[in-house]
């Protein structure tokens, strides 16, 4: 796998610095998390979801979850835990292994876990892992350990030295209620930490959040914007993605909107960045919502997040691109974890526009290039608007 793989080699010479590296299932955690990059949820129900899997991966996405959970009935779930073992043995007949994104059952209960892999069989090969539902210190346990059950004597031959991943997704209502979220946080933090080895992510499900108090942001609203969630965003980051070694990549909440919606404010995309030849681009954007996703997605970053669940493919194209690393952060990144200044100072920009204070930006710095790695670093003069433009041309004619 790799990051705009599906774009031609000369688009890729053309738009990057440095280009994103290959990863694979058997990569560091550390590299994975980062390169989940824009997770694309489908409901485990669909009949040809070998077919939409292999077609994603050929527009750009890396990342699945293959929902078992709120995405479909209740009464579908039987059939579609039976689809599921289908749509794999399908897959693993193709030979494709190397060219699928990284894959992950969103279950709903910790027994259908160990009853799943052990249903899939030889395909369990395919598998990363399960995204594991509405978490907290005492429902998680459970199913961390149905995990590590599941890696039995049965499936040890297909998965190797490869361990199956959890990402557990943090949508309980004693994380919006503010009496009770600094203790189900700490203990959340307690059990993730217990079980690091296993934990890939901690995704936000800021719909379930929501919900608890009855909200929905609008489409021309950003997650941020809803106080309530936005004070849970900022404490799971506090507790649980600290850059200190004891926290975990915490991943962006899904945007809900894909088609036009009555607007009630200004779109939030400037002219001049979409000048020339992409101002068709920006209307299209506009119309289409994605302004509102653009904003949450520099947000997310802003508070600390990486990547983004994501429910329809036309988001998958901008959260790639606002993810490259561009060539001025690139170069101060470099600059600030040079050997020799190990020792601290302040030093002027390459660009020249800013200062950068070697020790309190060197965190900044390291998970700056650790994303340069998976997403690239664009070339100079080569802006977000030409990265999407790219690859949404190559979507079009996939």
């Amino acid at each position: 796998m790799r990051h705009f793989g599906h774009l031609p080699d000369e688009a890729r010479t053309r738009l990057f610095h440095q280009q994103p590296v290959e990863f694979t299932v058997d990569s560091p955690a550390r590299t994975l998390a980062v390169a989940l990059g824009a997770t694309l949820y489908s409901p485990a129900t669909r009949p040809a979801l070998a077919d939409d899997i292999v077609k994603q991966a050929g527009r750009g996405v890396v990342s699945m979850v293959l929902c078992l959970e709120d995405s479909i009935h209740d009464a579908e779930v039987p059939g579609a835990e039976e689809n599921l073992v289908r749509q794999f043995t399908d897959l693993a007949g193709r030979g494709l292994d190397t060219e699928l994104p990284l894959l992950f059952i969103r279950v709903r209960t910790p027994e259908q876990i160990v009853d799943l892999v052990r249903r899939l069989g030889p395909a369990v090969r395919l598998l990363s892992g399960f995204v594991l539902p509405k978490f907290t210190e005492e429902r998680g346990v459970p199913f961390l350990e149905a995990l590590i059950s599941a890696e039995s004597h049965e499936v040890a031959e297909e998965l190797g030295d490869r361990r199956l991943y959890a990402m557990p997704v943090l949508e309980s209502p004693e994380l919006m209620h503010r009496e009770t979220r600094t203790e189900t946080l700490a203990g959340i933090g307690r059990i993730v930490d217990k079980y690091r080895e296993r934990v890939l992510a901690l995704r936000l499900g800021v719909t379930d959040l929501c919900s608890a108090y009855g909200l929905r942001r609008a489409p021309d609203m950003t997650a941020y914007d809803v106080q309530l969630v936005a004070s849970v965003i900022g404490d799971v980051v506090n507790m649980l993605g600290r850059a200190d070694g004891t926290g975990f990549t915490v991943t962006g909440p899904v945007w809900e909107y894909f088609k036009q919606h009555e607007r009630m404010f200004k779109p939030q995309l400037r002219l001049s960045p979409f000048s020339g030849r992409a101002e068709s681009l920006r209307a299209a954007l506009i119309e289409h919502d994605m302004d509102g996703l653009l904003r949450e997605i520099e947000l997310d970053r802003a508070n600390g997040l990486q990547g983004k669940t994501c429910i329809h493919p036309t988001h998958v194209a901008p959260v790639h691109a606002l993810s490259v690393v561009s060539h001025e952060e690139f170069s101060d990144a470099v600059d600030i974890l040079e050997p020799e200044r190990c020792g601290g100072g302040v030093l002027r920009s390459a660009y020249t526009n800013k200062m950068n204070e070697v020790k309190p930006h060197r965190a900044w710095a390291e998970r700056t290039l650790q994303r340069a790695e998976v997403f690239g670093v664009a070339r100079e003069d080569v802006s977000f608007v030409e990265l999407l433009a790219a690859s949404l041309r190559t979507v079009r004619t996939a």
